[in-house]
């Protein structure tokens, strides 16, 4: 009897491995297994950028913050941060080499976010308390009677 072709098995199929953690994500750590839920608030606010030259080069940026982890997968990045990320375009621009990056070149490489998202002129901020973005947002903080 011949053996199944699958992934891994096929003719002409590599040797791949796929690319290690940059660092140690909590998110997944929180539960049992990887893909756990895990209900609890964890205070942060995250994207998922495409695993492409320019998405390559924000991870970069981010990686070298405090309190942001990335995280290399096999076709995206995970950039996750602790309550609060900036996104500053004039930085982008620069580390690309290029003379503008705006919302419009953000949009392109971010498939998904989590948090509230402000978007301003010249860059992007991720909130993981949408509390903390009243100001950006006109949102009133007072209690209802």
């Amino acid at each position: 009897m011949s053996t199944p072709l699958r992934p891994g098995n096929l003719p002409g199929d590599l040797d791949l491995e796929f690319p290690q953690k940059r660092s140690n994500n909590p998110m997944s750590a929180q539960a049992n297994g990887r893909f756990d839920a895990n209900p609890t608030s964890s205070n942060r606010a995250g994207i998922t950028l495409m695993n492409n030259q320019v998405g390559y080069v924000v991870a970069e940026i981010m990686d070298g913050k405090p309190d942001v982890i990335v995280s290399d997968l096999p076709s995206m990045i995970r950039v996750d941060g602790q309550s609060k990320m900036e996104f500053d375009f004039a930085e982008i621009a620069e580390a690309l080499g290029w003379d503008d990056f705006g919302s419009d070149d953000f949009e392109e490489i971010m498939s998904t976010h989590y948090g509230r998202m402000v978007v301003l002129d010249d860059r992007v901020l991720l909130f993981a308390n949408p509390e903390d973005a009243a100001q950006y947002l006109d949102f009133d903080l007072a209690p209802l009677e």
